[in-house]
């Protein structure tokens, strides 16, 4: 893993505001997030980049010789960002990995005259990228009470209120033709992280488990979608979106009782996209979703009966 333009803007954000917790509100994710972002930063540049006490986060000497460099590298990826923006060009357009990107891709290319495509597993990477004017629009995944702390001139549409997360399992599991899984059967599996992690969703996976009695053993940390062998060959188990078609060796089934929910929300730069041009964006993103969504064998009962009302109360 290296270092990335979204880790040096969260150190930036602890040292201008000389706390975890302001930052973490600043950035739109929650304490424990950042603060599983900062170990991986310093565990990335071999030291302790701040001290945390009752003065809040004080940079070491190692912090704060990081803070200058983050600093002036960022006051110059936005400089260019602000020379870049507005002026034509294709739409830079981002999605959380889905499996309807294929589709809605396709969709895009009738609705826009050139747009091109980012599929980056982090929502907060995407806000970032977005409010900062290296995306011109996005669709991004958060916590169904999550804030985006995007700025204004920001549009947002919700295009799902909520979705259930469901599980991945190996095919040969004892639970993989269950109807539903209860979260608490999965005590003793080996889990693959969950894509975004520091957006919030392994503290949300671990808020859950702990809720039914017990801590998720996360084993491994994998780029979004390369977690399908490992558990097809039996070796995990993992947080999918509802509409994953699984794989060979790969079930996903239902949590019982949605124990976790996400919320998605398609968003554009209004100088880049009008109004016109984004309700028609929206549409085509709402389009792919629900395609999407009644190819899935497992999630197409949820979809039918819940995701006409949900979407259509927009």
């Amino acid at each position: 893993m290296e270092l990335e333009i979204r880790h040096l803007r969260a150190v930036c954000a602890i040292g201008d505001a000389g706390s975890l917790s302001r930052a973490a509100t600043q950035l739109g994710i929650s304490q424990p997030s950042l603060t599983t972002l900062l170990q991986r930063v310093e565990r990335l540049v071999g030291g302790k980049l701040f001290e945390r006490g009752r003065a809040g986060a004080v940079p070491t000497a190692l912090g704060a010789q990081m803070l200058q460099r983050a600093r002036l590298l960022l006051v110059e990826l936005e400089a260019f960002g602000s020379d870049m923006a507005g002026r034509g060009g294709p739409i830079r357009f981002g999605s959380v990995h889905m499996e309807c990107v294929a589709a809605l891709f396709s969709r895009l290319e009738e609705a826009l005259d050139d747009v091109t495509l980012v599929v980056d597993p982090s929502s907060t990477g995407l806000a970032l990228a977005l409010a900062n004017g290296h995306l011109d629009a996005a669709v991004i995944a958060v916590d169904e009470e999550g804030d985006l702390g995007l700025p204004r001139g920001i549009g947002q549409r919700i295009v799902v209120p909520w979705v259930p997360v469901y599980i991945a399992l190996p095919a040969g599991h004892r639970l993989a033709s269950a109807p539903e899984v209860e979260l608490a059967d999965l005590a003793g599996e080996a889990w693959v992280g969950p894509p975004g992690a520091e957006d919030g969703s392994l503290t949300t996976l671990r808020a859950a488990c702990r809720a039914v009695g017990f801590v998720p053993r996360i084993r491994f940390e994998v780029p979004s979608g390369a977690g399908r062998q490992l558990i097809a060959a039996g070796k995990a188990v993992q947080l999918v979106e509802p509409t994953s078609q699984g794989g060979p060796g790969v079930a996903v089934r239902p949590l019982a009782g949605a124990p976790m929910r996400m919320r998605l929300v398609f968003c554009w730069r209004r100088e880049r996209l009008t109004w016109e041009q984004a309700s028609r964006v929206f549409a085509e993103v709402l389009g792919a979703y629900s395609e999407q969504a009644m190819a899935s064998e497992v999630f197409r009962p949820w979809w039918e009966d819940r995701g006409a009302a949900l979407t259509s109360a927009d």
